[in-house]
C-alpha cells in the first residue's frame, strides 16, 4: 500500500493516521492519505466502510458521540483537530465546501432555494438586499440550476432530486472553497442527472482550480473523475494510489474484489413456448390536479399513457426511464394496487374487473418487492414474523410449526439462516435487508413478481449478489420479474426485453441486448450514455 506522502507545499489537505471511535468501537483507524490543489482524491469502498466518517472528520463534523479524532489533519495549512471554533467557521465554507450525501434531509424543508443559498454566503461575506441576491442567483447559475431566478422562492419539496443536489452545490461553493468535499453526490439519482451532477463537478474544478475529494462506491465513477483514490474497508486504508495504476494492477484482495464486482452476465434463456404469465393492454394512469377552495379537478397528470406489455413464465421485462417516467405507477397498476384503465391479463383471466374480494386469492401469486428494504420491513417485526405474515393471511391452516418451517425454507433459498429469523431489520446490513424482503415474496410461490429499484440503495459489490440470487430464484421457479430500474448496468444483467418509458408512454421496446447495443432513440442512447460512458447527452425531454 502507497502511503501518503505528507504535507508539502502543493498539499492542501493532509490526514495522518486519523482514528475515529463510537461509544468505544473504532470505526476507522490509521488512515493516511493527502489531497493535492487542483486534483481529485476518491475515497471509495462499501457501506460502513468509514468513507463517510474520514471525510466528515476532515472538517470535525462529527456528532459529540463520535468523540475526538485521534491523529493528525491538516487544512490549508490549519490544524483541523486543534483549531478555535473562529477557524473552524473560517474552514467550514470558506476554504472547504461539502456536498452532503442527501438533499432532501440535508436542505433545511421550511427556507426557500433563496435563503438556503444566501445563509452560506453571509456566514463569510457581509451582504444583504440586491447584491446579495444576485449573488444567489450567480451561484445557482454556475451550478446548472435551471431558471433559477424563477425558483428562487422554491422549498426542497418543490424541486427535483438533480434541482435539490444543485443547490447544495451552489451553497457549498458560495464563497469560493478550495476543496470541495462530495460525499456520494450522485446516490439515488437517474443515470442522467448522475452524469450531469458528476460533469458539473469536473467543470466547476477546472474553472475554480479546486481540489475535489470525492466519496463513492461507484468504481465507474473513480475511474473517470478520479486522480487518486483511496480503497477503505471496516475503517482501514486497504491501497491507494493513482487510480490507472490501481485499476490495472490492483494490490489488495479486497481492491480485486470491488473491481470485479459489477453486475455481469446474462439470465438463463426463456423456454420455447413459454407460459404468459402477465399481460397489460393500453394501461392508462391519471392523476387528477385539483386547486382552488372547493378542491375541484382542473387538470391530470397522465402517468401511465396507454402502456402495453406482456412477461411470460421464465421472463424478466426491464423498465427504465428517468425518475417520473412512470415505472413504478405501472408496476402497480399491473398488480392492481393503482387503478387503471385498460386491460390486465394474469395467467390468462381477466383481473381488472375483479373487486377486492375476488382478488384476494390471487395476491400470493403476483408478489412485489420494494425500492427501499428499511422503510418495506416494519421494524417492530421479527424478520420470522415478516417473512411469515403473507402466509398467515393466505394459508391460515398452518400450524405454527409448520409456517416455521416454511419460513426457515424461504430465508435458506435467499442465503439467509434460519436463526436469524428471530432477530430484527435493524440488525441486518441493507443486502441482508434486501434478502428478506425477497423471502417474503418467494414465501408465497408467486409466479408473477415486481421488482422495484430492487439494487438502487445497495453497495455495487451487493448489487452483483442480489443479481445473482435473483436470476437463480427465477430458473429455479421459473418467475416472471418485471424489473424496474435506473440502472442500465443491473438491467443489462436481468432483463431479457428492455422497455423505455418516458412521460408514461413507451419511447422504445426489444431484445436487452439490441436495446443496449444499439438504441434506435435518441432519448434511450442519451439513457446508456449516461449509464455506461458517465456522460450526459443533450436529448429532448431529459431534466435537470
Amino acid at each position: 500500500m502507497t502511503m501518503s506522502k505528507g504535507q508539502g507545499a502543493d498539499t492542501l489537505l493532509d490526514v495522518q493516521d486519523l482514528s475515529v471511535a463510537f461509544r468505544g468501537k473504532r470505526v476507522v483507524q490509521g488512515v493516511s492519505f493527502s489531497v493535492r490543489r487542483g486534483e481529485t482524491v476518491a475515497l471509495v469502498g462499501e457501506s460502513g466502510s468509514g468513507k463517510s466518517v474520514t471525510a466528515l472528520s476532515c472538517l470535525r463534523l462529527l456528532p459529540v458521540a463520535g468523540g475526538n479524532p485521534e491523529g493528525a489533519i491538516t487544512l490549508d495549512g490549519t490544524d483541523v483537530l486543534n483549531a478555535p471554533v473562529a477557524d473552524l467557521r473560517r474552514l467550514r465554507g470558506g476554504v472547504a465546501g461539502m456536498v452532503f450525501q442527501e438533499p432532501m434531509t440535508s436542505l433545511n424543508p421550511l427556507h426557500t432555494v433563496e435563503r438556503q443559498v444566501g445563509e452560506a454566503i453571509i456566514l463569510h461575506q457581509p451582504m444583504s438586499g440586491a447584491p446579495l441576491r444576485a449573488r444567489v442567483i450567480e451561484l445557482l447559475c454556475r451550478a446548472g440550476f435551471p431558471k433559477a431566478e424563477d425558483r428562487l422562492g422554491a422549498y426542497p419539496h418543490q424541486l427535483s432530486g438533480g434541482q435539490r443536489q444543485r443547490v447544495m452545490i451552489a451553497a457549498a461553493l458560495a464563497n469560493d472553497p478550495k476543496l470541495l468535499i462530495a460525499d456520494e453526490p450522485t446516490t439515488a439519482l437517474d443515470v442522467t442527472i448522475q452524469a450531469q451532477i458528476l460533469e458539473l463537478l469536473e467543470q466547476l474544478k477546472r474553472e475554480l482550480g479546486m481540489a475535489l475529494l470525492l466519496i463513492t462506491h461507484d468504481l465507474n465513477i473513480v475511474k473517470k473523475h478520479a486522480d487518486r483514490v483511496v480503497v477503505m474497508k471496516d475503517g482501514h486504508a486497504v491501497e491507494q494510489g493513482d487510480v490507472a495504476t490501481v485499476f490495472a494492477d490492483p494490490q489488495h484482495a479486497y481492491t480485486r474484489m470491488l473491481l470485479a464486482t459489477e453486475p455481469r452476465g446474462q439470465p438463463a434463456p426463456v423456454a420455447e413456448g413459454a407460459a404468459e404469465i402477465m399481460r397489460g393492454e393500453a394501461i392508462k394512469v391519471r392523476f387528477p390536479i385539483r386547486r382552488g377552495l372547493m378542491r375541484r379537478v382542473v387538470a391530470e397528470v397522465r402517468a401511465v399513457d396507454g402502456v402495453s406489455l406482456a412477461v411470460r413464465e421464465g421472463e424478466t421485462v426491464g423498465l427504465v426511464g428517468e425518475s417520473g417516467s412512470g415505472k413504478t405507477t405501472l408496476g402497480l397498476a399491473m398488480l392492481r394496487l393503482e387503478q387503471s384503465e385498460g386491460a390486465i391479463r394474469f395467467e390468462g383471466a381477466d383481473i381488472q374487473g375483479l373487486d377486492r374480494g375476488a382478488l384476494r386469492p390471487l395476491r400470493r401469486r403476483m408478489q412485489i418487492v420494494f425500492q427501499d428494504p428499511f422503510g418495506a420491513l416494519s421494524p417492530r417485526m421479527s424478520v420470522g414474523e415478516i417473512v411469515g405474515e403473507g402466509l398467515a393471511v393466505h394459508e391460515p391452516g398452518l400450524t405454527g410449526a409448520q409456517r416455521a418451517a416454511v419460513v426457515a425454507t424461504a430465508l435458506e433459498e435467499v442465503g439467509l439462516q434460519p436463526a436469524m429469523g428471530e432477530r430484527y431489520p435493524h440488525e441486518f446490513s441493507g443486502g441482508q435487508r434486501q434478502r428478506v424482503a425477497i423471502a417474503r415474496a418467494l414465501v408465497l410461490k408467486p409466479r408473477f413478481l415486481v421488482l422495484d429499484e430492487p439494487t438502487s440503495a445497495l453497495d455495487v459489490s451487493v448489487q452483483a449478489q442480489v443479481v445473482e440470487l435473483l436470476r437463480d430464484l427465477q430458473a429455479k421457479h421459473r418467475l416472471a420479474y418485471l424489473f424496474i430500474s435506473h440502472d442500465l448496468r443491473v438491467v443489462r444483467a436481468m432483463a431479457h426485453r428492455i422497455i423505455v418509458l418516458k412521460d408514461g408512454k413507451v419511447v422504445e421496446e426489444g431484445e436487452a441486448a439490441q436495446v443496449v447495443a444499439s438504441p434506435r432513440e435518441a432519448y434511450t442512447r442519451a439513457l446508456m450514455a449516461a449509464a455506461f460512458d458517465l456522460r450526459a447527452e443533450a436529448a429532448p425531454g431529459l431534466r435537470n
